[in-house]
């Protein structure tokens, strides 16, 4: 007994016994997709793994992480406030200042051009993020050094703490992780 197959959209068998030769064609065709069947599967399957893993997700966490994310973001616009008063000293003999918005704790602030009184970029605090100190305004003048007398702030969030404090003569940032 032979078996001969020949390929093509559809196959042809050709199958020999005895001498006697017979053909009969598969009706097989070659797949370009997915069935709608297939695809609801693999989508509810997704659900039900999200449905199970999204309450394990530990939201204290997330929290933590949104605090860092705030103090960083703190640290590196007062940096360029500092850098923007050091920068423009021939033109603006004010400075900048980074103006902290609501009252303790704060909601956001503003980045100030003192001589203009323009805002130049401004940012909201995530409620879940706490930020508070005795420093509602850090204003930095054309020498780059802190002209306020208030240097801390604090950034919250789940147990995670940073404190970020400016040397005023220099102007110098730094964040320390409690």
């Amino acid at each position: 007994m032979g078996i001969r197959y020949k390929s093509g959209a559809a196959s042809e068998v050709t199958m020999q016994k005895g001498g006697k030769g017979f053909t009969f064609v598969e009706l097989t065709r070659r797949r370009k997709g997915f069935s709608l069947v297939e695809v609801v599967m693999v989508v509810l399957f997704i659900g039900i793994l999200a449905v199970i893993a999204i309450p394990r997700l530990n939201m204290a966490v997330v929290s933590r992480y949104k605090a860092e994310a705030t103090t960083k973001k703190i640290v590196t616009d007062l940096r360029l406030t500092r850098r923007l008063a050091i920068s423009d000293a021939a033109n603006n003999t004010e400075g900048f200042s980074l103006r902290m918005l609501g009252t303790d704790p704060y909601t956001g602030y503003e980045m100030i051009n003192l001589d203009t009184e323009a805002i130049l970029d401004s940012c909201t605090f995530d409620t879940e993020v706490t930020v508070a100190g005795v420093a509602d305004e850090f204003e930095f003048g054309p020498l780059g050094n802190l002209t306020s007398t208030k240097t801390q702030i604090t950034v919250s969030a789940e147990g995670k703490t940073f404190t970020i404090n400016i040397i005023p003569a220099t102007g110098t940032i730094k964040c320390v992780e409690s």
